[in-house]
This record gives structure tokens, C-alpha cells and sequence, in this order.
């Protein structure tokens, strides 16, 4: 889609009637409404990318997940969805008529939905909210920066969750340790997430999901993508199996005022470098991160 995005594209608020958890997004990538599922409502993540959208100045209201009110408003939610109610809600009544459909269950929200401790029940629920409402072959999606699936219950979930829908967007923004650094700036080992890439996508295909802007006015160097794309090429070099590559930069406020959106041509470039990279899969570029 070009710069000239739709306000249903530019409204995500993670807010949906007086939900703790769940809300409902139009969503350029889904092709529709997605339905998200928020397992981070305190806003904390293991994460601090400069690019997030997400206001950590402010602490969030809930604390932990409530597994009961999280079944009652995915049921609630995909009810409204199959009966229309949903597209009624005021920030998608003007949805175009083509995309006033439910795309998709997200696990995504304020955090690592992964790291949460709650992650494994909450994947049962959302599973069997979903086998019991809407058709069977409704993705379900998990959007994830990767830290965690070396951790046998998160390894454990995501196999549970293969046979209900499970696709994997997994975070990739950096080639090197040095920009994995600047950009995602977390503790966890750049080592580690490249490690958790490929084991996940040796099991099932894995949609690469990579963010890119300028830091106080430089764009990453040619030389850091020519790395991330051979990072892709080791993926499937080791066995994995990467089904589509999605190319962003910002469209709304960052985090950091420094960072900025990278221009239409500089994105087609780092597209094309997966593109070689990854001759069979499919490459998208994207402004904004949904």
C-alpha cells in the first residue's frame, strides 16, 4: 500500500470496548481485521526497540492476565466478528467493505507475548476459543521477537499450537550484534535469537519480520544489510524454512524522536537484497509496523 493510508490503518489503539486484553485492528499485512490478543497489558518487554510505539512513560492499568476474562472477550469478539457487529465498532465503521473481515488472531500487543508466564494457558484458550467460533482455517498468529523459544514450555506452546493455525512473524532487524544492539536493545544475546530463528523455522515456515530507519539522520549502511540478508540465507541454509519477508519502517511516533522513516527507494533496496537472498519467498514492503 502506498503513504496514503487509510485512518482504520493508522488507529491502533489497543482498546475495544472495555476489554483488558483483546482488540481489533484493520490490518494492512492481514489483509483485514485482526483480532489481537494483549498477554503484555503492564507494558513491559525484554525489548526496548527504538522504533516502539507502545508508551512505556506510562505504567499499564492491568497487571497479569485474568484466563477467564481473556476466554470471555475472544469469544465476545469472534461472535461480533461472525455476526458483523464488529465492523460496527466506530474506529472500523468505515472499514472498506473488502477488508471488513476477520483476518486473523494476533498474539501481540504491548510486550513479548512469549515471555509471559501466562503464555501457555492463554495459547489453550485462544486455541480452543478459536476451534469452537470461527472456521479452522483462520490464521493464528504469533508476533514475536524470538527471544523465547528455546525454553521448552515456549517450544512446547508453539508445537501445541501448530495443528490450531499457528504462523510464526518473527523479529529480525539487525545483521550485526552491533546493530541488534542500537536498534532492539535488549539483553538477550543476538546469538540467541538467531539461534531460536532457526530451530523455529526448521519445525514449520517462518514469516521475517525487519524494521529499518535512520538513527539520528544515518540509514543502516549497506554493509549491515548485505549481513542481515546473509543472516536469512544461513536460515535457510540450516534447514529453515522462510515463507515471506516483511520490510518496514516507521510510520508513527517512535519511541525516539532521533528515529526516522527510511525513503520508498531505500526500503525497495533492502527488499531486494532479501529478495536474492531468498529467491522463493515472497518480500513485502511496509510503512509502519501493522
Amino acid at each position: 500500500m502506498s503513504d496514503d493510508l487509510l485512518p482504520a490503518h493508522r488507529d491502533h489503539a489497543r482498546a475495544l470496548r472495555d476489554h483488558r486484553y483483546v482488540y481489533a485492528v484493520l490490518s494492512r499485512r492481514a489483509g483485514g481485521v485482526s483480532v489481537g490478543v494483549n498477554l503484555s497489558p503492564h507494558k513491559r518487554c525484554n525489548f526496548d526497540c527504538t522504533y516502539c510505539q507502545v508508551d512505556r512513560t506510562t505504567p499499564g492499568a492491568v497487571q497479569t492476565v485474568d484466563l477467564d476474562v481473556l476466554r470471555a472477550e475472544v469469544r465476545g469478539t469472534l461472535e461480533s466478528a461472525l455476526d458483523g457487529t464488529l465492523f460496527a465498532e466506530p474506529h472500523l465503521a468505515r472499514v472498506p467493505w473488502d477488508l471488513a473481515r476477520l483476518a486473523d488472531i494476533a498474539f501481540s500487543g504491548d510486550g513479548e507475548p512469549t515471555a509471559e508466564r501466562w503464555f501457555p494457558a492463554a495459547a489453550r484458550v485462544v486455541a480452543e476459543e478459536r476451534a469452537r467460533t470461527v472456521p479452522d482455517t483462520l490464521p493464528l498468529r504469533v508476533i514475536t521477537n524470538a527471544t523465547t523459544f528455546h525454553l521448552p514450555q515456549v517450544a512446547e506452546t508453539l508445537r501445541f499450537l501448530d495443528p490450531h493455525g499457528l504462523d510464526v512473524w518473527a523479529k529480525l532487524d539487525a545483521g550485526s550484534e552491533p546493530y541488534y544492539a542500537l536498534v532492539d536493545r535488549s539483553r538477550v544475546p543476538f546469538e540467541r535469537v538467531l539461534a531460536n530463528l532457526l530451530a523455529c523455522a526448521r519445525e514449520r515456515e517462518t514469516t521475517i519480520q525487519a524494521l529499518f530507519a535512520r538513527h539520528h539522520g544515518a540509514a543502516p549502511t549497506s554493509e549491515e544489510i548485505a549481513a542481515w540478508a546473509e543472516r536469512l540465507r544461513a536460515i535457510r541454509a540450516g534447514g529453515g524454512r522462510i515463507g515471506w519477508v516483511q520490510v518496514h519502517t516507521v510510520s508513527r511516533p517512535p519511541a525516539e524522536s532521533f528515529v526516522t522513516a527510511l525513503t520508498v527507494d531505500e526500503l525497495e533496496a533492502i527488499a531486494g537484497a532479501a529478495r536474492e537472498a531468498l529467491p522463493e519467498a515472497r518480500v513485502a514492503t511496509y510503512r509502519g509496523s501493522a
